[in-house]
């Protein structure tokens, strides 16, 4: 048991941490703003084997006209067009946004996707390719992001007269950008009832202490008890030896006096006869 314990209580440890360190991961939540990407194609990771002439964003309402798009090839040259908004499409899953409605953050699921379409010119190699967007949705807040993928297809030639485009985002994008972002200690508005429907989801700020006290209590609590348990065969092992040593101590001497008359009782019996019983004999 003296061997099993460290080993035990390293196991237990191993298994604690994890949970800890499995506890602190964020869980999914849902954006506050309107208008988040939904999906892609192709999809943030995926892999292009043949050329397409545009990548395709779906988003939860219609973006901006003053949106900015672009796709970036490996070499970072951007091989983008003009883009151009598309049919809307069906969600596969809905998306859940949050939106502030009289003072009270509600739940809102997004069935459809305003799609927008980004042409690409030609592929000029292969490898990692950065689709990036940035517009504003109707609540002001900013929307941007990328979506990367890898390109395994055949590459193709610039058109004709091809020059990269280098254009900046609109001065109404980067303005209505400015004013969406949050300054400094905003918070939820004062109006908000202080009701768990009327707030919005925790925020992902990090892990709160609870998190981390639970693992560390059963830690120190089994590190405690198998300690005490690995203790006792050490302070039982002497004692046990110490009884066993008497014991054995007080049977050889025990066989010791029961051999002695009888090993004696043989010696007189076994002796010569006296001299007086051989004179009578005679």
């Amino acid at each position: 048991m003296g061997r099993a314990a460290p080993r035990l209580l390293a196991a237990v440890a191993l298994s604690l941490l994890t949970v800890a360190l499995g506890s602190t991961v964020p869980d999914p939540r849902p954006a506050y703003a309107h208008g988040q990407l939904a999906v892609s194609t192709p999809a943030d990771g995926g892999t292009l084997t043949a050329p397409v002439e545009s990548v395709s964003l779906a988003f939860t309402e219609q973006p901006a006209p003053f949106g900015y798009f672009t796709v970036t090839a490996p070499s970072g040259v951007r091989v983008d067009r003009r883009w151009s908004t598309g049919a809307p499409i069906r969600l596969d899953e809905p998306v859940r946004e949050y939106q502030l409605v009289d003072g009270a953050w509600q739940p809102r699921l997004y069935h459809v996707g305003f799609t927008v379409q980004v042409p690409v010119a030609y592929w000029p190699e292969q490898g990692r390719y950065v689709a990036r967007y940035q517009t504003v949705a109707s609540d002001g807040e900013e929307v941007e992001g990328e979506v990367r993928f890898t390109y395994t297809g055949a590459s193709t030639p610039a058109p004709a007269g091809w020059q990269a485009p280098t254009d900046q985002p609109a001065p109404e994008l980067v303005a209505a950008a400015g004013q969406a972002r949050p300054t400094a200690g905003a918070t939820v508005p004062p109006s908000a009832p202080p009701s768990v429907s009327a707030a919005p989801p925790a925020s992902d700020g990090g892990p709160s202490v609870s998190v981390w006290l639970v693992p560390a209590l059963l830690l120190v609590g089994a590190a405690v008890l198998i300690a005490g348990v690995a203790r006792r065969p050490a302070r039982a092992g002497p004692a046990a030896a110490r009884r066993s040593t008497r014991s054995g101590s007080a049977g050889s001497r025990a066989t010791s006096r029961s051999r002695d008359p009888a090993g004696a009782s043989t010696r007189r019996r076994a002796g010569p006869a006296p001299a007086a019983n051989r004179r009578k004999r005679r």
